[in-house]
């Protein structure tokens, strides 16, 4: 497949869209194209094709939503329950948590990240691929706060070795910090820090120490915490101001990443916002 010529300006690299899509950082989607995992109408593609919309995209046998690039990044914010999943659709027909997410006129919504069905608490999207990915890299060093009940004897000692790193089956890993909270004897709340996004992370130095997690609950992503307003189950829209901090955290930088909303849209972002503090906002039901 030849490049198409550079005077066709609503074309892209391939590699900048497979990125914004949330599949990876550039740098690994220009692997994937250079390891013919990639075709566009077809195709194997190789590294130096450019796409439209009207492409057709697959990594890995799986078509890929090739989204415009003049969208501007939103994020959401989703005060997530127990009892849900985060991928987009389940054979067993449980609830996921798109399910509650208000509707994209383009593009979709990535998650930043997962939460275990028995999780609560932040999670976050985003419309922008890129700035999900390096949210997500460990590179980024972005630390995430859960609050934690653990059930079982914890001393000095246990925390000292959380602190300094447990082998795991998937490497060394450790809590960068470790505050009590709340309550005595064998059923104590800790907030606990990581700096990764493992599968499972929190439960499994925990448990490795011979205690069970019996609750837990995502505080704070880097700078970003779950409004009290904003209730189990329901999800508020990030502002520029907020948008563009949470950019910077992430090393992500350029013209463009605020949200460019119309005037229907910032409309209902701001009647949403009234009504979450209002304490009249519902949980949107799923479906």
């Amino acid at each position: 497949m030849k490049p198409r010529p550079d005077t066709d300006k609503t074309d892209e690299k391939l590699q900048k869209v497979l990125a914004r899509a949330g599949l990876g950082s550039r740098r690994e989607m220009e692997r994937a194209i250079e390891d013919g995992r990639v075709k566009v109408n077809h195709k194997v593609a190789r590294l130096g094709d450019r796409v439209t919309a009207t492409d057709t995209v697959q990594l890995d046998g799986r078509k890929v939503a090739v989204a415009p690039p003049q969208q501007r990044s939103r994020v959401l914010l989703y005060n997530k329950p127990e009892g849900e999943i985060c991928s987009r659709a389940d054979p067993e027909g449980r609830p996921t948590v798109y399910d509650r997410l208000p509707r994209l006129k383009t593009g979709r919504w990535i998650s930043v990240g997962r939460l275990d069905f028995n999780t609560s608490g932040l999670l976050l999207f985003t419309n922008d691929g890129e700035l999900a990915n390096k949210l997500m890299h460990p590179s980024s060093v972005i630390d995430r706060e859960y609050l934690v009940r653990v059930q079982g004897d914890v001393d000095d000692d246990m925390k000292q070795r959380l602190r300094e790193g447990v082998l795991l089956e998937d490497g060394m890993a450790r809590f960068t910090d470790i505050v009590d909270g709340a309550g005595e004897g064998r059923n104590r709340w800790f907030y606990c820090v990581v700096m990764e996004g493992r599968n499972r992370e929190v439960r499994r130095l925990w448990e490795s120490q011979g205690v069970k997690v019996n609750r837990l609950k995502r505080v704070r992503y880097g700078n970003i915490f779950v409004p009290s307003h904003v209730r189990v189950g329901q999800w508020i829209e990030l502002d520029a101001q907020e948008v563009d901090e949470l950019c910077q955290t992430a090393g992500v930088t350029g013209p463009g990443r605020q949200p460019v909303l119309s005037r229907a849209e910032q409309h209902n972002r701001d009647r949403h916002r009234r009504r979450l503090r209002a304490g009249r906002g519902k949980p949107r039901p799923r479906g």
